[in-house]
């Protein structure tokens, strides 16, 4: 999920010496919105099973692909899909709807948008982000997992309103920010690190195997060799996330296994070993790299027919 693709890939759509007009702020946020919920609807069944293998060791005990199929079905890879699509409402929408706006503003100011302000602000919009849609992405981890727990364990939810409404009474609202600060500091890692490496892997595959520099192809090809890089460094604040999201209480002392980022990595890696943030990597890795490519390829064709129309 790159907040640098579209922005670049738009100016690269010119014909002749003009311009296409601006697109109206309304125009970038509910395209943004619109591409990120298709996109996750392609790649909510990599994010399930990224989490499920992820929390797996969390409930001691190995993950098995097949077992899960055998036990749940093939659909259970869309369970909270629903709540993966609201995420993207916001998460999407808000992202790559700031950062344009940041980044217009900013340029007004200083004339220019260099690397460094990009770097900042795709950080800082992502960041914003994450923390305006935590509360769909609590859901999100909940509703992918329930159906692995032990029956005894699970907790059942019929729907995202479900699931709401349930946290709010049995937990309290706060319950819905649990996991905020890995989920933002993940978000703001993604943003720093595909701004900094997909202009350079783009001009790599040009330069190297002959593709058109922003190209379909090119896109492709950096988006998922740059999601390669911020998925191995941000794949430990995922785990962190999703056991912050999905713990229970002690029954008996009624205090939470995990407080914060840190001593959440520290607990686990303590417990089940350091390769266990890890668990449900290559999922999580087809995740992003895929969600990055979808949204974009389907946020451009929206910006392109709306600009076509209103020629």
């Amino acid at each position: 999920m790159n907040t640098n693709i579209i922005s670049i890939l738009a100016t690269s759509q010119k014909t002749g010496n003009a311009s296409p007009p601006p697109l109206s702020k309304p125009v970038i946020f509910a395209s943004s919105g619109i591409g990120g919920c298709l996109g996750w609807s392609i790649v909510h069944p990599a994010n399930t099973l990224a989490v499920r293998w992820n929390l797996s060791s969390m409930q001691g005990k190995a993950f098995s692909f097949k077992g899960m199929i055998q036990e749940s079905g093939w659909m259970s890879l869309y369970d909270g899909l629903a709540a993966g699509v609201w995420r993207q409402v916001f998460y999407a929408t808000t992202r790559f709807g700031l950062f344009e706006t940041f980044r217009d503003k900013l340029h007004e100011i200083r004339g220019k948008t260099d690397f460094a302000s990009r770097v900042v602000l795709g950080a800082a919009s992502g960041g914003i982000a994450a923390y305006i849609s935590c509360p769909a992405e609590v859901a999100v981890v909940r509703m992918s997992n329930d159906a692995s727990l032990p029956k005894d364990e699970r907790r059942n939810y019929k729907g995202v309103v479900d699931t709401a409404n349930r946290i709010v009474k049995e937990e309290g609202v706060a319950a819905f920010w649990r996991g905020s600060t890995p989920f933002v500091q993940r978000a703001m890692m993604v943003g720093v690190f595909q701004v900094a490496t997909l202009d350079q892997f783009k001009d790599l595959y040009a330069s190297s195997f002959g593709q058109k520099k922003n190209s379909i192809p090119n896109v492709f090809c950096a988006s998922m060799t740059s999601g390669l890089l911020y998925s191995i460094a941000t794949m430990p604040l995922e785990a962190s996330k999703n056991r912050m999201a999905s713990q229970k209480a002690d029954p008996v002392t009624g205090k939470l296994p995990y407080v914060s980022t840190f001593q959440t990595m520290r607990a686990v890696s303590a417990k089940e070993g350091f390769g266990a943030l890890y668990n449900g990597f290559l999922p999580y890795y087809a995740r992003c790299g895929g969600h990055t490519v979808s949204m974009f390829v389907i946020v451009q064709i929206i910006r392109d027919y709306y600009q076509k129309m209103n020629a």
